[in-house]
């Protein structure tokens, strides 16, 4: 249920957010001292009892800012490198951020790593990141808070993305290959049957698409039914609203941050209140290690990014309600989509067994649409005993998914 209206829920979350703003930085501040205090006095608990407090209260609370990838040194075949992260290419929703390797290495496949546009930053990827840095020249699509956009910057649609990755494929040129991780799966599944359609002279190599909703009629999970559990106007009425005066996005109709982290959290209340309450037991016993792993995981999860309300809402009604893409009605500029005009492109799906957001077959759908891309060209691989996250970060992925997307990307790479 839904606490605010639908004119005013932005505004009355930024007057209550601004409210425990000051709690937050003086117990964001005050951390540090106690740690600092308890190496002096290591047994006192009551230091790691307000240590503890100190930091549930500077996490319980949204950041809307994106948090740095931090991704500084890569071991590969050739040893150690620094990296260095910069933009390549920009437009007012979106960075091409690359991530350099020094010194370089040659010869490298170029891979385009494709964020969601679904709440999370794509620091969300910085696992995938740093996984791919060991074998590619990797590039991400680092999408700007809506909300920092300014209205005279125009829309931002399901057009527009599909727009996006193929001016970024575009900018970077012939043997491209493209890595889509969840929701964009569908726009990029459109983008390269826009290219090759056009026969575009820089049609990518490959598209790795993982664990995404090409077709959501195939085994629906609980966050499909949700989606098709009320009319689009519902969506519309009661889950966007307006950026506040104080941002660059001013006036701008989007889905908040706040109501996609509250969906997210409501799906797993007890399992994030137990790891609240895990992380103030741990700090409180001195077990800092334990207690900061839940940290930094939850200094990711809460960072949230506002997604444009004509995106979000084009998103579920084409994507979970209609099925264009598998139906064979969606478009792009008005003109139809059609994956079977894909014939150089390669395609890899990759899917997890205990995938509870995207199930078993609806990512391995795209097979069937590219109908007319030699069998050779196409592989999937369905991982064991991983749920929607590790598909893309964690052990599973470093040692059994990533071994096989780096064979399949550098035999189609020549």
């Amino acid at each position: 249920m839904l606490p605010f209206s639908t004119a005013l829920h932005y505004q009355a979350y930024q007057a209550v957010a601004d409210l425990n703003s000051p709690a937050r930085t003086v117990a964001r501040h005050l951390a540090p001292w106690l740690h600092y205090g308890l190496s002096w006095f290591p047994e006192s608990r009551s230091l790691r009892r307000a240590a503890a407090a100190c930091e549930v209260v500077a996490l319980s609370g949204l950041t809307h800012e994106r948090p740095p990838f931090g991704i500084e040194r890569v071991e590969t075949d050739e040893g150690g490198c620094a990296v260095l992260e910069e933009p390549v290419f920009s437009t007012p929703f979106c960075t091409l951020q690359r991530f350099r390797k020094n010194p370089t290495v040659d010869g490298e496949p170029k891979v385009l790593l494709v964020a969601p546009v679904s709440g999370h930053f794509a620091t969300l990827l910085r696992g995938t990141v740093q996984t791919l840095l060991r074998d590619h020249d990797v590039y991400v699509t680092d999408w700007h808070n809506i909300r920092d956009v300014p209205v005279t910057a125009g829309r931002f649609d399901l057009d527009s993305f599909i727009e996006h990755i193929i001016h970024f494929v575009d900018h970077l040129g012939p043997h491209t290959h493209l890595v889509a991780v969840c929701q964009p799966t569908v726009p990029t599944l459109a983008a390269v049957a826009v290219m090759a359609e056009e026969r575009h002279p820089h049609q990518p190599r490959s598209m790795t698409l993982m664990a995404g909703p090409i077709d959501c009629r195939v085994n629906p999970t609980e966050v499909n039914r949700l989606a098709t559990g009320k009319p689009i106007a519902w969506f519309e009425k009661n889950l966007i609203g307006t950026v506040p005066l104080r941002y660059r996005g001013a006036m701008r109709r989007v889905y908040p941050g706040f109501l996609q982290i509250s969906a997210f959290m409501s799906m797993n209340k007890e399992r994030h209140s137990d790891a609240f309450r895990k992380m103030y037991r741990h700090y409180s016993d001195g077990e800092a290690q334990r207690a900061n792993e839940i940290k930094i995981f939850y200094d990711e999860y809460l960072a949230m990014m506002d997604l444009p309300a004509e995106f979000y809402l084009q998103t579920v009604r084409s994507v979970f309600q209609d099925y264009d893409l598998p139906l064979g009605r969606l478009t792009y500029r008005g003109r139809p989509v059609r994956p079977e005009t894909i014939r150089r492109t390669a395609l890899f799906t990759v899917e997890g067994e205990r995938d509870d957001i995207c199930s078993i077959g609806q990512t391995l759908a795209a097979h069937d649409l590219c109908s007319k891309l030699a069998p050779y060209r196409k592989q999937h691989h369905l991982q064991s005993a991983v749920g929607h996250y590790g598909v893309f970060n964690g052990k599973r992925w470093e040692r059994q998914i990533y071994p096989r997307i780096r064979d399949f990307i550098h035999s189609f790479d020549e």
